[in-house]
């Protein structure tokens, strides 16, 4: 038996991958979750073998959740599902584990096929990922250093959700202090100086949805 766990904040998203997934033998969908804390919460209550994981969920992105849930229960599985495939995205996604990433416009044709894949423990990618970059990124590793961490994006996006550093010391674990080194890296890195500027640097990299 195949365990999935789905995450996603739009409640017709879930119901239509629940129906594919439970369509096929073998397979139990064990919980859903509509954002990024509960989803940790959830992967770490029910222990599933794979996750069907949204990258832009509300409170904890895609790739922060993995962080967490890879770090605590390695051996689940992680498929990001999501409408983007930009090189930072993908960037993100490798560093923090997750072994799968779908577009959600290829999820009829291909959702099955990756969950199969992953179960057995074996990669899947598709969009931008090719085995080209896959091989680089592994055998390299190079990371922009002006660019963004996953950690401090996950900051920025807690913050232009309107978040308090102490609300989201609380959704990551962390304390006020890291809060307050992560957001005022992400301003130097971004050249920014106010919290307003964060905030339409989220929306306009799609941190959070407008």
């Amino acid at each position: 038996m195949t365990r999935i766990l789905i995450a996603d904040d739009h409640d017709v998203v879930r119901s239509g991958v629940r129906t594919i997934l439970e369509g096929h033998e073998g397979w139990e969908v064990v919980g859903e979750a509509r954002d990024g804390k509960e989803a940790i919460d959830q992967a770490l209550a029910t222990r599933p073998d794979v996750v069907v994981l949204d990258y832009a969920l509300p409170l904890v992105n895609g790739v922060e959740v993995t962080r967490q849930v890879r770090g605590r229960l390695p051996g689940i599985e992680v498929l990001i599902f999501t409408m983007h495939d930009t090189d930072s995205l993908i960037r993100d996604v490798l560093e923090a584990g997750a072994r799968g990433f779908l577009l959600k416009s290829d999820a009829r044709a291909l959702l099955v096929s990756a969950v199969e894949t992953l179960s057995a423990h074996r990669p899947f990618f598709t969009g931008k990922v090719s085995e080209a970059l896959l091989e680089t990124y592994l055998s390299q590793g190079s990371i922009d250093e002006s660019a963004l961490t996953a950690r401090e994006k996950a900051v920025v996006q807690l913050i232009a959700e309107g978040k308090t550093n102490k609300q989201i010391a609380d959704i990551l674990s962390i304390s006020t202090k890291t809060v307050e080194t992560h957001r005022a890296m992400a301003l130097r890195k971004l050249n920014l100086d106010t919290t307003a500027a964060l905030i339409r640097y989220a929306i306009r990299n799609k941190l959070v949805e407008n």
